[in-house]
């Protein structure tokens, strides 16, 4: 699934498409926007406009005003695998089978605004969601925002080792498996480690980590553009010292770290 970058990057296109009159939404597959049937979507939206575009970690909504100017319903998109939003000639995340998601085959929903501009939603393996309301009550604060000193007594809370404690969603939203990687590689930090033998500044570091390699990702265009990441395979070696990487299962996830600065 994307991670916080990537949402980000869909979020910034989708921020384009505020302030303007709904004039038709395409709520036709009724996988996608599940539990909604068709034109459940269509009938809370028609007329209205979206107003605000939100991001917590990996979940993407608007908020929305109905025809006549009161709060409307969210809207939550949710972009799975390989989701992709356009508008006005703009895409997030970028680069994601460009070519391939024009085709009409893949679009899976879309809003059609009073000025003839359209957002659309493409999915070449139709794991994206879309629904009204989403819940999100389980996750934690967005890895983007957190505090240094919320992050160390979340993350430093209990005796799971470290990669599983960041992809925990309720304890810091937003870390997938290449930002868990990437970060701890910036930290110099073993993934495996339990998070309750981490010291104040082991802690302090791996904030500041994450939030070098979030500004990166989203620079750069997404996590796949990691210092770390294009090094994350078979023979693979460490950027800064050469070593060559280790690789196992660390939180029911693929792992890669540099056995030499990573111990």
């Amino acid at each position: 699934m994307p991670e916080l970058p990537e949402v980000e990057l869909a979020r910034q296109v989708l921020a384009g498409a505020l302030d303007r009159q709904i004039r038709d939404v395409d709520d036709h597959d009724d996988w996608v926007c599940r539990p909604h049937a068709p034109g459940d979507i269509a009938t809370a939206l028609r007329g209205g406009r979206l107003t605000e575009a939100h991001r917590r970690g990996k979940t993407l909504w608007c908020a929305t005003e109905t025809r006549d100017g009161r709060p409307g319903p969210n809207l939550g998109l949710h972009l799975g695998m390989a989701g992709q939003l356009r508008f006005a000639g703009r895409s997030g995340p970028p680069g994601r089978a460009r070519e391939r998601a024009e085709k009409p085959e893949w679009f899976r929903f879309g809003i059609t605004f009073a000025d003839g501009e359209q957002l659309r939603l493409f999915d070449t393996r139709r794991l994206s969601r879309v629904r009204l309301d989403p819940d999100l009550d389980a996750l934690g604060p967005d890895a983007g925002e957190i505090s240094r000193r919320d992050f160390a007594d979340r993350v430093g809370r209990g005796r799971a080792p470290l990669k599983a404690r960041l992809l925990d969603q309720s304890v810091v939203a937003g870390i997938g498996n290449l930002l868990a990687d990437e970060t701890l590689w910036q930290a110099a930090l073993s993934p495996a480690r339990p998070v309750h033998e981490l010291t104040g500044d082991d802690l302090a570091n791996l904030h500041k980590a994450l939030r070098k390699a979030l500004r990166a990702a989203i620079r750069h265009g997404g996590v796949h553009t990691g210092e770390i990441i294009g090094h994350r395979r078979a023979g693979g070696h460490c950027p800064r010292c050469g070593a060559e990487l280790t690789h196992g299962t660390v939180g029911g996830r693929s792992t890669w770290w540099c056995p030499k600065e990573q111990s």
